[in-house]
């Protein structure tokens, strides 16, 4: 009896410690006291969101506190220029998606967000008209939902000179980068989302040694001129609409260093380049164990191949609509299926490589014959037609300089001391050397 008076004594005592601790902070009345150009460092525990914050304040959770909005509206809004939100867990955002219910909304200039806890968040960090901030090493997930209900990681709009770097992305819809320019994406992950990485009316930005795997689309850029796409890792953007990287209407593109593996679609390519007399620069790509290693939607040309690593995809180049992916310029890549020899011994084989159209067309017009593609009956057919065509095989690519071995260079990256005072302009026209 002793001990169970003892017991409940001491719950008692505790129970004003626990009510508090289990009552969330109030946080905003904290960030209204602080003047500009401070600091305020929480203290471990629950604060409650939402929050506004309209001068430039550094609010650090030192990796020990949580804002929690209560399923209501964003966790932070930041309306304001130089502020720093860093070392928070955030969670807790609304559901609504016209008011883009987020873990950070960014409404300024100049402001840091960095190496924060985003979950059950519908959108992660939503720049807005917002210029010369830097998004890095947050960990973001959205909310549990279906994936197309889900809010996107990281969202720009109408924002230019970012930076958004080293960021942990998965289990959210996209990355989106829309009428957005001079912007610097690089090394940050993403999995098991939609698109890694969207563009769309989004020209001159720098893309570089982000990491994206298990998404149903690595980087797919729409009507986004001039931007470079380099050393990165895509792999298993598996199922119907599974792609590596893709074009639609887009010109000047310089893609080189890139690894796309075991993807649906290699690269994807629709009326691309778009503008006239421009090119598409692919160069250094290692382009391996994918469906299909360049999809052409129409015949069209403009694009340079030049380089390149082809290596083991059940089918290396294909064109929608029966036509010839040869109006582009191949030249100088390593074709796996290259039969033959380089008896001068200097590296390039002594004959062009030259891909034709047989009995493997049959899968390529007929939906439903795609189910069998690289089954014994497709692949005899294919064989017999290789031995006796029924008609004059259409020519889909050749390679007058086809290299023995694949390529193994990566494009240079910028040092990280240059980059840090270099725009993404400023990097694009060096890679492109003008």
């Amino acid at each position: 009896m002793h001990t169970l008076n003892r017991a409940c004594w001491l719950l008692l005592g505790c129970w004003p410690w626990l009510a508090a601790a289990a009552t969330p902070v109030p946080l905003q009345p904290l960030i209204d006291r602080t003047p500009a150009g401070q600091t305020l460092t929480l203290a471990a525990g629950v604060y409650a969101g939402p929050v506004v914050i309209t001068r430039p304040i550094v609010l650090d959770g030192r990796n020990q506190a949580t804002i929690d909005a209560g399923g209501k509206g964003s966790v932070i809004v930041l309306r304001t220029d130089g502020a720093t939100i860093r070392n928070l867990h955030l969670t807790g955002s609304g559901e609504s998606y016209n008011d883009i219910d987020a873990g950070v909304q960014v409404r300024g200039k100049y402001n840091v967000i960095r190496d924060n806890r985003i979950d059950d968040c519908l959108f992660g960090i939503d720049l807005q008209q917002s210029s010369n901030n830097v998004v890095r090493r947050n960990r973001i997930r959205s909310k549990p939902f279906e994936l197309g209900q889900r809010g996107d990681a990281i969202r720009l709009w109408y924002s230019f000179h970012n930076r958004i770097e080293e960021n942990d992305i998965a289990d959210a819809r996209d990355t989106v980068v829309w009428y957005s320019a001079n912007n610097v994406i690089r090394r940050n992950t993403a999995r098991n989302s939609r698109y890694s990485l969207h563009f769309m009316y989004s020209r001159y930005n720098l893309v570089e040694e982000n990491h994206y795997e298990h998404n149903t689309v690595g980087i797919f850029l729409m009507y986004s001129d001039g931007v470079v796409v380099r050393n990165n890792y895509i792999a298993n953007a598996s199922g119907p609409t599974g792609i590596g990287i893709g074009f639609k209407e887009t010109s000047d593109l310089t893609i080189e260093g890139n690894r796309i593996l075991y993807c649906s679609s290699g690269m994807y390519l629709d009326v691309s380049p778009f503008q006239p007399d421009t090119t598409n620069r692919m160069r250094g790509n290692l382009i391996a164990y994918n469906a299909i290693g360049v999809r052409f939607l129409n015949d069209w040309t403009g694009n340079l191949f030049h380089g390149n690593s082809f290596v083991d995809n059940l089918t290396q180049v294909t064109v929608t609509g029966g036509k010839t992916a040869n109006r582009n310029d191949w030249d100088g890549n390593y074709w796996s299926d290259y039969e033959g020899f380089d008896q001068d011994g200097d590296g390039v084989g002594d004959t062009p490589y030259e891909l034709y159209d047989y009995a493997d067309r049959l899968w390529q017009e007929e939906p439903y014959a795609q189910f069998f593609k690289g089954s014994p009956m497709l692949e005899v057919l294919d064989y017999l037609a290789r031995l006796a065509p029924f008609s004059e095989p259409r020519m889909l690519v050749r390679d007058a300089h086809p290299r023995m071995q694949p390529i193994t260079a990566v494009a240079p990256t910028a040092p990280a001391e240059e980059a840090q005072g270099t725009d993404a302009l400023e990097l694009l026209r060096k890679s492109l050397g003008r």
